[in-house]
């Protein structure tokens, strides 16, 4: 870990980044009410295709032709004659990134038109300011997700074939680090999220190929870039999972829907106690992207979230750095959900947080 020690969010609330608006107006709106201290971009999945993994974080991979649309799929034309020339082409523009060549970088940016709550939120913190932020966060898909995703002409999964693995390893840590060093330009450090649902396959006998090391390595690969611009590291995932992976993969942040699979952390208090003592922080998505959202209130939530602790503590963990290196999150995100059960979500989260925050402040 970096900079996990000088990391104490004490409560803080921020979002996972999916939101359920056509426009990015009364998405920025609602992330300013309810998460004024690490506000974050929302990802707009409702306006249009060009909103999806594809043109948002492999951009250029489209653009040099290593990936190609063939009816209705993308898919990676290995069998294409002019794919090694497509290939050196890449690694050149990587190579040249990774070494400090700024025009490089900027490669690897959103395309405007594939990520318009990015450049909208940009737009209004230079033309607004940054207020009482602390951090600006925010995110990206990691590379299980979308290696399980993506396949070459043939149908192989991505993630199976070293080298096409290898490429999106490597778009998505120049992204990673464009997106958390554009955040910083306000002045404000980064905190940008993996969003990794995908690490579940690991220990899955149906996946049996993918191993510790491959998913560790991965990970580093894109929170390298993280680190590199400043920015703090975090992975989002949104089920229950071997969390000791995560604890290993150098990052400041695990969060997990903590109302749903809170409990799949205590197989792992042992490895948790060790990664929170070096100073990571959990971000706990304690508030449900479910229509139980309507039938929670903050008080049934922290009630909740309190049980949590009391076991991880029966267990041995300390409650002075659980609250001291603990966000509250939504569990996952919200795009997917109609506006109103957003609000809900979105307001709730808030006032969890502030109860949080009042409970840290005490230790």
């Amino acid at each position: 870990m970096t900079t996990a020690l000088k990391f104490l969010p004490r409560g803080l609330a921020t979002g996972i980044g999916s939101m359920p608006f056509g426009e990015p107006g009364p998405a920025l709106q609602l992330i300013k009410q309810n998460m004024p201290n690490i506000p974050h971009w929302p990802q707009l999945p409702r306006r249009s295709g060009n909103e999806g993994f594809v043109h948002q974080f492999l951009d250029p991979l489209v653009r040099m032709g290593l990936l190609e649309k063939r009816g209705d799929k993308v898919v990676f034309p290995v069998d294409n004659r002019d794919w090694p020339n497509r290939l050196t082409e890449f690694y050149s523009i990587y190579l040249a990134a990774e070494s400090g060549d700024d025009e490089a970088l900027k490669t690897f940016a959103f395309p405007p038109a594939s990520a318009s709550g990015f450049y909208a939120f940009m737009e209004d913190m230079q033309a607004g300011g940054t207020g009482t932020a602390r951090y600006l966060k925010g995110h990206l898909a990691g590379p299980l997700t979308i290696g399980f995703q993506l396949k070459d002409e043939r149908g192989r999964l991505a993630y199976y074939e070293d080298q096409l693995r290898d490429v999106l390893v490597k778009t998505l840590a120049m992204h990673a680090r464009w997106q958390a060093a554009e955040l910083a330009k306000t002045g404000l450090p980064a905190i940008i999220f993996v969003d990794e649902p995908g690490v579940r396959v690991y220990g899955s006998s149906s996946y049996i190929t993918v191993t510790r090391e491959m998913v560790i390595s991965d990970l580093k690969a894109v929170f390298a870039g993280i680190h590199i611009a400043g920015g703090l590291a975090g992975v989002h995932s949104c089920d229950a999972i071997d969390w000791s992976v995560l604890y290993e993969a150098n990052l400041e942040i695990v969060n997990l829907d903590a109302y749903q699979f809170g409990e799949s952390l205590l197989p792992y208090v042992n490895e948790m106690n060790k990664y929170m003592e070096q100073g990571g922080a959990i971000a706990w998505g304690i508030v449900p992207t479910l229509d139980k959202a309507f039938d929670e209130d903050s008080d049934t939530l922290l009630a909740r979230l309190e049980k949590l602790w009391a076991e991880l503590e029966q267990r041995g963990m300390d409650r002075a750095t659980l609250l001291r290196q603990s966000l509250i999150t939504p569990a996952c995100g919200t795009g997917l959900l109609e506006p109103a059960l957003a609000e809900r979500i979105y307001l709730l989260t808030r006032e969890v947080s502030e109860k949080v925050m009042e409970m840290a402040a005490a230790t």
